[in-house]
């Protein structure tokens, strides 16, 4: 099972491919994400990667830490479990179409 890393103070000109290449060196990258803004699609800053084993993501969390990425230092650390969402569902609003008169 891989291991799944958080990559915070990403440079806003780092692709997902950038990403991968740069955390190759230290083992297999099942994937590598850049988070990017939904509007705009510029990059948020931060990313995910995953990598094949555990002992790999350790490594690369070691190297990679603190290192220099495109002008920026990397914060690199293990991702946490996303939270579940609350609510859903579509919502409505109390507009003039809401109320009916008798």
């Amino acid at each position: 099972m891989g291991k799944k890393l958080y990559v915070g103070n990403l440079s806003f000109n780092v692709d997902s491919e950038q990403l991968a290449q740069a955390f190759s060196e230290y083992g297999t990258v099942d994937s590598a994400n850049v988070i990017t803004d939904r509007e705009t699609g510029r990059s948020k800053g931060f990313a995910f990667v995953e990598m094949s084993s555990e002992n790999e993501a350790q490594t690369a969390l070691q190297k990679l830490n603190g290192a220099e990425l495109s002008g920026r230092a990397l914060n690199v650390s293990e991702a946490k479990p996303q939270a579940p969402r609350e609510g859903g569902g579509a919502r409505r609003s109390g507009g003039f179409g809401s109320r009916r008169s008798y």
